[in-house]
């Protein structure tokens, strides 16, 4: 049992995806630190404020605090803003340079095998 579970952890799928989640959470800290350090004060100086948390309102006693949310949004489109241009954009290029059409999932070697049916279905017609 010890040699399945061992097994089930080294497949590569699931050592791929603990990967990932390190690498996320880091570029999420440094997303995080590019908003506090960087959007923020650009968005201070333009409106006045570089903390949107203390904006409020109050209805029959209860607090809406709007303001933080205004911060949640401001850090996820940065975000979602570098992930686009960081590492979309960037792996699109790459892959128009490749000639791989974006999108396409498929592996080089199923490209290539698709290339050689193709030629010689070419070759018998």
């Amino acid at each position: 049992m010890l040699k399945d579970f061992r097994a089930f952890l080294m497949r590569g799928n699931i050592v791929d995806l603990a990967i990932a989640v390190v690498v996320g959470t880091a570029f999420a800290a440094l997303i995080g630190s590019l908003v506090a350090n960087l959007i923020t004060p650009i968005i201070a100086a333009i409106l006045g404020k570089p903390d949107f948390s203390a904006l409020t309102f109050t209805i029959n006693g209860s607090v809406f605090r709007y303001g933080s949310f205004l911060n949640a949004v401001v850090t996820f489109v940065s975000v979602v803003a570098a992930i686009f241009f960081l590492v979309v954009k960037p792996l699109q290029a790459l892959q128009a340079r490749r000639g791989i059409e974006p999108g396409d999932t498929r592996s080089e070697e199923v490209r290539v095998l698709e290339e050689i049916r193709d030629l010689l279905g070419s070759r018998s017609a």
